[in-house]
């Protein structure tokens, strides 16, 4: 099947339409629209990537399992570890994206100034071409005009040629000859205006073949630059996937080494405290306790001696005391 390239497809009849041209420079907008979109899209998975890369590194710095101990806690400290590392590796990615989508960007922008060139250049020989093509319908209107006036002299004065007299005739004759040299010098202007619209066309064209094919490369580059940075974008995201899943099977191994028994014994040996029970609590029946208990002797009270009797003299009065056989009680 023969290949369609804009140079064969972009014509109009009309010598003064550029609706094959507009159609192409619309379509290469678009395209340089499309570039700065995945740009953008480009940019803000970045960013997000970022955020959550800064996050995932907040979120490993966190205690996590700090009182755990033995195999169980270097298994944690490696979950931190590797997640530490996960979040790393989507910092990278983040600048990798930023990286391809500069160079979407300066892809763009490097052909929209090369463009601009051709456009400025087609967009002269239009405004040359049509002012032109207006020239040459003007010039051709007034050959067309100053044709008719040639025939009409010429027909006046064929039949005025009996008629008249010789100055009429002779007036007649200078007549034709002046529509006649007029007629001559409108189909010289229009026939040169013709030539030079010719030549411009002629320029034209092969302008237009020119800016046809400069439009087709350019649009070939930005398909194929669209299609491998969206590809490697993808690769960019399963290799992150890749690195990810590494990353985490380190934290696999290590719970693999993680050893059940040996942390419960760990834990023991560590923080054991006796290997012996206490005794069981008796039961103590409260009035066994009562009987059971042994008498207690009161404390024996300390007691003073007797008080010394009292000093007599010779004629003091005698008094009896308790203890003498005679002392007795009065009772009422």
């Amino acid at each position: 099947m023969r290949e369609l390239h804009f140079k064969d497809s972009f014509w109009n009849t009309d010598i003064t339409s550029t609706a094959g041209y507009d159609s192409i420079i619309q379509h290469m907008n678009d395209g340089k629209r499309t570039c700065k979109e995945i740009e953008d899209f480009m940019k803000a998975r970045a960013a997000i990537e970022e955020k959550y890369a800064k996050e995932l590194l907040g979120l490993s710095k966190k205690v996590c399992g700090h009182s755990e101990m033995n195999t169980l806690k270097r298994s944690l400290d490696v979950f931190k570890l590797q997640t530490e590392n996960v979040s790393l590796s989507h910092l990278h990615l983040a600048q990798t994206m930023r990286e391809e989508a500069k160079k979407l960007e300066d892809f763009r922008e490097k052909q929209k100034e090369t463009r601009k060139k051709v456009e400025q250049q087609m967009d002269a020989l239009h405004k040359q071409k049509a002012a032109q093509y207006k020239k040459t319908a003007e010039a051709k209107k007034t050959y067309d005009q100053k044709c008719r006036d040639k025939e009409e002299a010429e027909q006046n004065m064929n039949r005025n040629a009996t008629t008249s007299s010789s100055k009429q005739q002779e007036k007649l004759y200078a007549k034709t000859q002046q529509a006649k040299q007029t007629a001559e010098e409108a189909d010289r202007i229009y026939s040169q205006n013709v030539s030079v619209l010719g030549k411009m066309r002629e320029e034209w064209l092969n302008e237009h073949v020119k800016a046809c094919e400069f439009f087709e490369k350019q649009e070939l580059e930005r398909i194929n630059m669209l299609r491998n940075i969206v590809w490697t974008h993808l690769n960019h995201l399963s290799q992150q996937c890749v690195t990810s899943d590494e990353l985490y099977e380190e934290v696999r191994k290590s719970l693999e080494q993680c050893n059940i028994q040996e942390d419960i014994e760990h834990f023991i040996n560590l923080r054991r405290t006796g290997d012996k029970p206490p005794a069981p609590v008796p039961y103590e029946n409260f009035y066994n306790n009562q009987r059971s208990a042994p008498v207690r002797s009161l404390p024996t009270a300390l007691r003073r001696g007797a008080a010394p009797p009292p000093p007599t003299a010779e004629n003091d009065p005698l008094y009896s005391t308790v203890a003498e056989p005679g002392y007795s009680l009065i009772r009422y």
